[in-house]
């Protein structure tokens, strides 16, 4: 198994205003493009060898100028996609949470839910990640690093999977915060968590809320 560096992509202007999104095609705002702009020679510095990305707009749009940096030219994929929240899209928290007499109380005990009657659970999406992660890399030589640009919930829960864990230890883990990145190294069946939340020093104090 190769090395794997996760990283979310750069804020929206549904992001700043807490808005779930989804599988929503929203772009990068000005914001987001300059976090792109920070985080591409960061990422660049560690010499990945290959960039996958989700083929929403936010997270290409983030991968485009990590792969400037980089030299690569980023392969985008439906499957890493960020959890689908159905009827949810465009929605803030404090309205699904009227809505959803459950989704706080789930959140606060760690137990994972659909995300609108016709969305995901996050388990879902976080098993359709790793799965189209390991087949990408399967052919990867050892000392590759491949770089993938997603989004935060569905990066995170992957993340967990990969390391052998479920959704119920998501609630350990704060939120990936835009252009923030985690590393995952081979450690025999699993992969262990080399760092998290990772940002490029002067990357400023943007939002950072899920999906």
């Amino acid at each position: 198994m190769s090395r794997l560096l996760l990283l979310r992509h750069g804020i929206t202007t549904w992001n700043a205003a807490g808005r779930f999104q989804g599988h929503s095609d929203i772009p990068l705002s000005e914001d987001g493009i300059a976090q792109a702009r920070l985080a591409a020679p960061r990422i660049a510095s560690y010499r990945p060898t290959r960039l996958l990305c989700s083929d929403l707009a936010r997270a290409r749009q983030t991968a485009d100028l990590v792969g400037e940096a980089c030299g690569l030219a980023p392969e985008p994929d439906p499957r890493y996609r960020e959890v689908d929240v159905g009827t949810w899209a465009g929605l803030d928290l404090e309205t699904v949470g009227r809505l959803e007499p459950d989704f706080w109380p789930a959140l606060r005990e760690g137990r994972d839910f659909r995300r609108s009657p016709e969305g995901e659970t996050a388990t879902q999406s976080g098993q359709r990640v790793a799965l189209a992660l390991l087949d990408a890399v399967e052919s990867e030589p050892e000392d590759a690093l491949v770089v993938l640009v997603g989004h935060g919930l569905s990066l995170r829960v992957a993340a967990l999977l990969l390391m052998g864990l479920d959704y119920s230890h998501a609630r350990l883990f704060g939120g990936l915060v835009n252009c923030g990145w985690l590393e995952l190294r081979p450690a025999g069946e699993h992969y262990r968590l080399q760092s998290y939340n990772l940002v490029a020093d002067d990357a400023g104090p943007w939002g950072n809320s899920d999906a």
